[in-house]
């Protein structure tokens, strides 16, 4: 009986420590690549496509490392939710695991695209861009990346926070931080070209506290 309860405890310490990890690797990976991009890559959809071979080595990179960073924040999902239990309210469980997946499914589409217009830029650089294919493409991934995938991430954040003030996961002055990041991405995204930032931010933040707070459980 009391072997199981040691069990039970070290289960408890190390699924927050767990999700704490990778929301960093999330957090660190997402920052890097949007920066990436948007140091690389027009605001205006409509620009001309001189990005693609000037900054082909950096949007390249930023690609090849966002499938890590969704991989990273679907374990961070799936530890929150374990850290929930049976305090998981269900609706709010529901929106908080829709919004979370509807994120992911559009970064990966986002990139899908990117990485397509990129190597069809190689195959016939010319006739891409005097075609519409080009302005097609980028206003695409335009449009997942600031528009629809920031506004996931804000209803993830807002049912996060609703969830962690009812169970307690993290203090509520993270809580309400995060309403007011996500109300900024839900109004601003699309018009401020670094908002997005503030998600992956955010989850940094929640995250380092989370693994910070079990260290030092652990320690006690």
């Amino acid at each position: 009986m009391e072997e199981e309860r040691v069990t039970e405890i070290r289960a408890r310490l190390k699924a927050p420590r767990a999700g704490a990890t990778a929301g960093i690797v999330f957090s660190i990976l997402l920052i890097i690549s949007l920066v990436l991009i948007r140091v690389s890559i027009p605001a205006d959809p409509a620009d001309a496509g001189t990005w693609l071979s000037s900054s082909e080595k950096s949007i390249r990179l930023a690609l090849n490392l966002l499938p890590f960073a969704g991989i990273a924040f679907l374990w961070f999902i799936g530890v929150l939710r374990d850290r929930m239990g049976a305090h998981e309210d269900r609706f709010f469980a529901t929106v908080f695991l829709g919004s979370g997946l509807l994120f992911l499914a559009m970064i990966f589409a986002m990139s899908a695209v990117a990485g397509g217009l990129m190597m069809t830029y190689g195959a016939i650089p010319g006739k891409l861009i005097d075609s519409g294919i080009y302005t097609f493409a980028r206003t695409v991934t335009y449009q997942f990346a600031n528009i629809f995938a920031m506004r996931m991430a804000a209803v993830f954040m807002i049912s996060t926070c609703t969830l962690a003030i009812r169970i307690g996961m993290f203090p509520r002055w993270m809580a309400f931080l995060g309403y007011t990041l996500a109300l900024l991405l839900l109004l601003t995204s699309g018009r401020l070209s670094w908002v997005p930032l503030a998600f992956p931010l955010w989850t940094l933040v929640i995250s380092v506290y989370v693994l910070v707070a079990n260290l030092r459980s652990k320690a006690a």
